[in-house]
């Protein structure tokens, strides 16, 4: 089914214009992606580039306000990023004459990292927004039991997806407290809160998986990934970012995947999106630890009183 949406999608490139560079599966295309995603776009990247000997697909890894920026400025003509493109943004295109596709592709997580020394490791989505708010900005507003100091709190970057979606979601305003700030990426986060104990990391949850661990969807042990209790009573306490979860909605903090493309033919960026939606491009995202847009996620009954 693969292969013929290729063939139909090779012919009307070839039909609308017959000296374009690229086709779906050849070519040379940059492309911008928002750096949560990665670990899993170098995995899917590698397996397109296997699959497709001609085609050369090149990544920019930035914010996703860059990812805006250069898809505007036609600087790429795709896109992956957590948003779709706003009223705005989309009257420009139209008054352009062009018509950007948005597809799903994934669903994501944002995971509370915290250092491995921390026993607090269990949060609310209010005691979250009064963290935000600089409401809560010591470990004893967390437990009054804690030995900690300070709340030091830590996103990817200023103009992240990351940062945007905590303001736009917890927070409902613009500025952020003294005891919050912006590395530069989701690795520079993960460092941080591993060298402080007192630190609070916000990133992507495809960047809290171990490394090494290719068959399982362990977390890394260099940190702790927070359980998130919503505002909703969920049928598990505590949720962490794991992928049943994220399908199910128990895990408050989730949000979509996205790719926008504004090809006004079917070039290389179409077949790579196609192939992001495609069974085996859902099976590496399924392994990577997000939820695929068009894959079910197996989920297992569990006895939560078992000892083990």
């Amino acid at each position: 089914m693969l292969c013929s949406s290729f063939a139909l999608l090779f012919t009307a490139c070839n039909s609308n214009n017959p000296t374009s560079s690229d086709t779906p599966t050849s070519g040379d295309i940059a492309i911008s992606v928002d750096e949560t995603f990665k670990p899993i776009i170098d995995s899917e990247l590698f397996v397109f580039h296997a699959l497709y000997k001609n085609a050369h697909v090149r990544v920019h890894y930035v914010s996703e306000a860059q990812c805006f920026k250069d898809l505007m400025n036609d600087s790429v003509r795709l896109v992956i990023t957590t948003r779709k493109l706003n009223q705005q943004e989309l009257d420009y295109f139209h008054s352009a004459k062009y018509y950007p596709t948005e597809t799903g592709i994934a669903k994501d997580g944002i995971a509370i990292i915290v250092n491995n020394k921390n026993t607090d490791t269990l949060f609310t989505v209010q005691q979250l927004k009064d963290i935000l708010s600089g409401k809560i900005n010591t470990w004893k507003g967390i437990s009054a039991n804690s030995k900690l100091s300070g709340i030091q709190l830590v996103f990817d970057n200023a103009t992240s997806s990351t940062m945007r979606y905590m303001k736009d979601s917890l927070l409902h305003a613009t500025t952020l407290p003294a005891n919050v700030f912006a590395a530069q990426t989701n690795q520079e986060v993960i460092q941080y809160v591993i060298k402080n104990e007192n630190a609070i990391g916000i990133i992507g949850v495809n960047w809290c998986k171990e490394v090494a661990d290719s068959n399982t969807l362990n977390f890394s042990s260099k940190i702790r990934v927070a359980g998130i209790e919503g505002e909703v009573k969920q049928e598990v306490d505590f949720p962490q970012p794991y992928q049943a979860y994220i399908s199910q909605g128990w895990y408050p903090l989730s949000r979509t995947i996205y790719t926008i493309s504004r090809e006004a033919r079917a070039g290389l960026g179409t077949g790579f999106v196609s192939f992001l939606a495609s069974d085996r491009g859902q099976r590496i995202i399924l392994k990577s630890g997000l939820v695929p847009a068009t894959m079910p996620i197996r989920i297992l009954s569990y006895n939560k009183n078992k000892k083990v």
